[in-house]
């Protein structure tokens, strides 16, 4: 009984990490795809190192190589390999509940940063039409249906045509009436819940799998396949 238990445990752990390393493929082509085609450098020059793109890409790497070191683990029944995830996991779970509290702790200096870099971007903006970060506005006011960091008067007399609820050949176009800022800090308070508990879900997760890890790693020390390859 004991023995079926224990393979029971080793495929499910091949079957989920299989699976995770499907998932980290998938994040790391968004992260790339993200990379090429939505540049927001020089929109959110403070906040560049936190970009999404960059945050996914390296998610999607992390996430391939510490389920294909438990894939590997679990079919070898090799002990090191198996450690190793475990020690991955709990780094992980470290990296990833410092983060979160570091998200909470300085959610209003991140907003004012934001601020920030929108007004002194849409400065440039303004004084250079053929600038990239002209481009870079235009996209962000297209997606998010916005316009301006606060409304349209932000643009003064060089409003672009990306503010425009229609065509923009009319004398007095009607304009979009909401910011790009009220719209970024909605997104991220309607996510925030989301995303919390998206942390917790994927702690659990991680935390199941040090256990799995463990068990296995037990069994093998005791059985004296600890070197299996």
């Amino acid at each position: 009984m004991a023995q079926r238990c224990l393979k029971f445990l080793k495929y499910t752990m091949c079957v989920a990490n299989f699976l995770c390393f499907c998932c980290g493929m998938a994040v790391l082509g968004l992260g790339v795809y993200m990379m090429v085609n939505f540049r927001m450098a020089a929109l959110l020059p403070t906040l560049v190192i936190i970009n999404i793109d960059k945050m996914l890409l390296i998610c999607g790497i992390v996430i391939t190589c510490v389920s294909f070191l438990g894939f590997l683990g679990a079919l070898k029944e090799n002990r090191c390999l198996l450690l190793m995830y475990f020690l991955l996991l709990f780094l992980l779970m470290l990296v990833e509940l410092t983060a979160a509290c570091l998200l909470l702790v300085f959610e209003g200096q991140v907003a004012t940063m934001i601020e920030d870099d929108l007004n002194k971007s849409l400065k440039e903006a303004k004084a250079n039409s053929t600038d990239p970060v002209l481009s870079e506005w235009d996209l962000v006011q297209n997606n998010f249906d916005c316009c301006g960091v606060n409304n349209v008067t932000d643009w003064e007399d060089n409003v672009p045509k990306s503010c425009c609820l229609s065509k923009c050949s009319s004398p007095e176009p009607p304009y979009k009436r909401t910011g790009c800022l009220v719209k970024l800090k909605t997104l991220f308070e309607d996510n925030f819940l989301t995303t919390g508990i998206s942390v917790i879900v994927l702690c659990i997760i991680e935390v199941l799998g040090m256990c799995f890890a463990m068990t296995l790693f037990c069994h093998i020390s005791r059985s004296g396949l600890g070197y299996k390859l």
